[in-house]
């Protein structure tokens, strides 16, 4: 990334329109479900998400979620995310999503991906993708992340995908409580952790783990500033102001609101740039 060009870099962002293939019928119910909670309109593809962030001199992280084995629902591949990123390298980096399910074949995708290069890190959802963070199971991807001392992103607390739907469309919250995650963090040190979201209702096990453990980090994606949880503001201007990190979740929530109102929402002057773009820098290894 150009950094000096860049006034953020948000580090939360989904390939949610495919350029190469047409959108999954099984996915799209759960999508609408999402879109409904969230108010959000129509969904972008990837080319047009890149030149919104583009306009705005914006750098962006993006990653599709492969929940095939969980929700049955055909992935945006993750080779079209890092020929984006690849052709966009000035503002844009690709995370890959590997369903831990896929056992060995998942592992030798992750390898063939790291292999060919335009992989900067991974993105789990343990809700949709169905399994705990510390489930040995994922093990086997954690050492290859691991190995080329990647970071990884992993969906915490509540989700919108599924609410409302009959039995929330057998979605499971469970999985993605934060404190879960501090396993993973203490067996793999040299792995930076983000957690991803607000963690409500989980949000002091979020905290905790981030504070204890030196590879995690926590972005602020998912929700308006304006509604987050006093203690999240509270540590994010004093004990983990370099641990928390801009993050949209676009297309669901837009950058231009979540700046505007995070500049409003009582996060101290001095850590305006750490959390839009520094902290960034650092975590993402581009300084």
């Amino acid at each position: 990334m150009n950094i000096k060009d860049l006034i953020a870099i948000d580090v939360h962002t989904h390939a949610e329109v495919s350029c190469r293939q047409p959108t999954d019928e099984v996915w799209k119910e759960y999508e609408d479900a999402a879109s409904k909670y969230f108010k959000a309109g129509k969904r972008p593809t990837i080319a047009e998400t890149i030149a919104y962030y583009r306009e705005r001199k914006i750098g962006l992280v993006m990653f599709t979620v492969d929940s095939e084995h969980e929700l049955g629902s055909k992935r945006i591949p993750n080779e079209e995310v890092r020929d984006a990123a690849r052709e966009n390298s000035d503002i844009m980096l690709a995370f890959a999503s590997i369903d831990p399910h896929k056992g060995k074949m998942g592992v030798r995708e992750a390898r063939g991906l790291l292999k060919e290069g335009g992989i900067s890190g991974f993105k789990f959802h343990p809700t949709v993708q169905g399994f705990f963070p510390n489930d040995r199971m994922a093990y086997r991807l954690y050492e290859v992340i691991a190995e080329h001392k990647l970071p990884a992103i992993f969906h915490s607390g509540h989700s919108g995908i599924g609410t409302g739907m009959p039995g929330g469309g057998g979605v499971r919250l469970k999985y993605s409580n934060p404190i879960h995650l501090d396993d993973v963090a203490a067996d793999f040190p040299d792995m930076k952790i983000i957690i991803a979201h607000p963690s409500w209702p989980w949000q002091d096990e979020a905290l905790s783990v981030c504070l204890h453990k030196p590879n995690v980090y926590i972005d602020l994606s998912g929700w308006s500033p304006k509604y987050f949880p006093p203690q999240l503001v509270q540590y994010a201007n004093t004990q983990l102001k370099r641990k928390m990190l801009f993050g949209s979740d676009f297309p669901l929530i837009a950058p231009d609101r979540w700046i505007k109102d995070f500049r409003e929402a009582g996060f101290k002057p001095e850590v305006h740039d750490l959390i839009l773009k520094d902290n960034a820098v650092a975590v993402l290894g581009l300084a």
